[in-house]
């Protein structure tokens, strides 16, 4: 039930008015200073969030030209076209980037998303009630992982993105539906591996 891995098409026409757009990523912060920024990717694989051509903000309208993107110590570092030092990198952090969803390739199998149509979700329980909000999808290493913020919780909460935990998934509504085993709901979990770090000392190189 991982997202598909998949390339580009059309990946250098610009969203049209209205036209649906699909979070691949947000930047997170500056990096030394000529103008990097630390991305976090949505994408199955990190790199992918450079593979659909030009990244938009959420109107759709500035274009976020990547011209050099490397691994760092933390995940990926990019430099956009015309930002050229940290104070502008720094004016960026937390802007969302987008791409039509027109440049995705379509999948055809029921029980396979896009990472990043589930980033955003409304999650709700099987009666009804507002559980959270999907933050991201996570896998350390067994399955993949919906880490969700809960309303007062302090920790995200971590769901096992399976049928049996999550019967349903509406993409076009934006909503998904938990069923939560024994214990899932209990506070006191430890937050995921990248959480933790963030809660740590400053990146050095940051």
């Amino acid at each position: 039930m991982a997202a598909r891995r998949s390339r580009a098409k059309n990946a250098s026409a610009p969203p049209t008015p209205g036209e649906p757009l699909v979070c691949l990523g947000r930047i997170v912060g500056a990096h030394g200073v000529r103008g990097e920024v630390k991305l976090e990717s949505f994408t199955e694989h990190a790199e992918e969030v450079a593979a659909y051509g030009d990244l938009y903000d959420e109107a759709g309208v500035r274009a976020f030209p990547i011209v050099e993107m490397r691994a760092g110590p933390k995940g990926i570092l990019a430099r956009f076209d015309g930002v050229n030092d940290r104070n502008a990198a720094e004016d960026l952090r937390g802007v969302r980037l987008y791409v039509p969803r027109s440049r995705l390739p379509r999948i055809k199998d029921d029980d396979e998303y896009y990472q990043a149509d589930l980033i955003g979700m409304a999650a709700e329980l099987l009666d009804g009630s507002h559980l959270g909000t999907v933050r991201a999808v996570q896998n350390f290493g067994a399955s993949d992982l919906l880490e969700i913020d809960v309303a007062g919780r302090k920790n995200t909460l971590l769901v096992p993105f399976t049928r049996a935990v999550v019967p349903a998934v509406d993409v076009k509504a934006g909503r998904l539906v938990v069923d939560p085993p024994p214990g899932l709901l209990d506070e006191g979990g430890t937050p995921p591996p990248n959480e933790a770090e963030a809660e740590g000392e400053p990146d050095p190189d940051g």
